[in-house]
């Protein structure tokens, strides 16, 4: 479950690096780290690369707040102010970005799961 949160600066929470990936961190601002229910911003430094398509058993909603990415697997560009809802077993990437790239990303277990209704 996320916590009750009213207006504040996330900035107070860490950058963490994701999964060992160079140049990639998270910054959970809601919930716990490993849930299928929390909230982050993602980080891509310049010169990032994923190393894989992923797929996963939750609903996952993305922002591109700045910068752009690029998804190796389409040979597509996406750019800020873009927008994602990918529901659960929907591939995506891997990922390039030349400039870097920060997203906001809202994840959530769907009724599918026995939540919600």
């Amino acid at each position: 479950m996320k916590e009750e949160l009213e207006f504040h600066d996330p900035s107070s929470r860490p950058w963490e690096q994701v999964n060992g990936v160079p140049g990639l961190y998270e910054r959970i601002i809601a919930g716990e780290r490993g849930s299928p229910d929390h909230s982050r911003m993602l980080r891509f430094d310049p010169g990032c690369v994923t190393p894989e398509t992923l797929t996963h058993d939750f609903w996952e909603e993305v922002w591109i707040l700045t910068g752009s990415l690029r998804d190796l697997r389409l040979d597509q560009t996406f750019t800020a102010g873009m927008y994602a809802c990918r529901p659960p077993g929907m591939p995506h990437g891997p990922w390039d970005t030349e400039e870097g790239c920060v997203t906001f990303e809202v994840r959530y277990a769907g009724p599918e799961r026995g939540v919600g209704g």
